[in-house]
């Protein structure tokens, strides 16, 4: 009895803030400005399908490149001892204490044709590129604003894996490459879920990245329900189909995902 009372104001707090706005959207998604029960809003989110595959796409190759460079960071980190992993975990977690909106103002100072990458391109006798505005410069700013996600749980899930395991491993004939497909990668996969998970998710739906680094030309999903809220184009009604469409993708792409990930780790169980 008592852990269901530790729980309890848990479930009111999921109760209020999680389920209450999911009826709500859906409520919008199905209703026009007469509250009269419609499925013109869904229908309606098919016009903007090359805007969908395009946040869908650019939230990909930010997590494809994060997982790339926090992988090998992760397993660094996670095999040093004392101040130097205190040191570098610091260093990781150091620009989540800055404000988000400055973090991708300081990107577009560094990007801007008159900006700082520009100048010293400048005086070796390169450039002006055009750097700002750019779909490269709306992955970058998703990379660097969420390549911690991806770093923190695969760090914590490297710490547990046995450095007398990969000795073992060795020991018995496997090279790298083996201990990388038989080891490392099996017992890390419950971070690299957590990692994906993590950062895919605010990226696929970011607005503030893309319109500050993408311009008006690189449109995500997120600008586009942002715009149905907070636009001169209000339709609430509009805006919740989008979302309740972008949540129902994502959550079709993370099952698919976590069931190949579980096969993955069946198969290296067995190995």
């Amino acid at each position: 009895m008592k852990h269901k009372s530790w729980a309890f104001p848990y479930s009111i707090w999921m109760v209020i803030f999680i389920a209450v706005p999911l009826l709500l959207v859906a409520y919008y998604a199905f209703t026009d400005e007469e509250r009269r029960f419609t499925i013109d809003n869904i229908s309606r989110v098919g016009e903007f399908t090359p805007v969908l595959m395009r946040s869908l796409w650019l939230a990909a190759i930010a997590t494809v490149i994060c997982l790339l460079l926090a992988y090998p960071l992760s397993y660094m980190i996670s095999r040093m001892l004392g101040s130097r992993r205190r040191t570098l975990l610091m260093l990781t977690i150091l620009p989540m204490w800055m404000n988000f909106l400055l973090r991708t103002y300081a990107w577009m100072t560094l990007l801007e044709n008159n900006g700082v990458i520009n100048r010293v391109l400048g005086w070796v006798g390169l450039g002006p590129f055009q750097m700002i505005n750019t779909q490269g410069a709306v992955v970058l700013g998703m990379v660097y604003n969420y390549l911690p996600f991806m770093i923190l749980p695969l760090y914590s899930i490297m710490t547990k894996i046995d450095a007398t395991t990969i000795e073992a491993a060795r020991d018995l004939g496997a090279n790298s490459l083996g201990v990388f497909g038989r080891i490392l990668l099996p017992l890390s996969m419950p971070g690299i879920k957590t990692g994906i998970t993590m950062v895919f998710v605010p990226a696929v739906s970011t607005f503030i990245i893309s319109r500050m680094l993408g311009g008006g030309g690189n449109l995500l999903i997120g600008d586009l329900i942002d715009l149905q809220f907070l636009g001169n184009a209000y339709n609430p009604n509009l805006g919740s189909a989008i979302s309740l469409v972008l949540m129902i993708f994502i959550l079709l792409f993370m099952s698919i995902f976590n069931q190949f990930g579980d096969e993955e780790e069946m198969e290296g169980s067995l190995l």
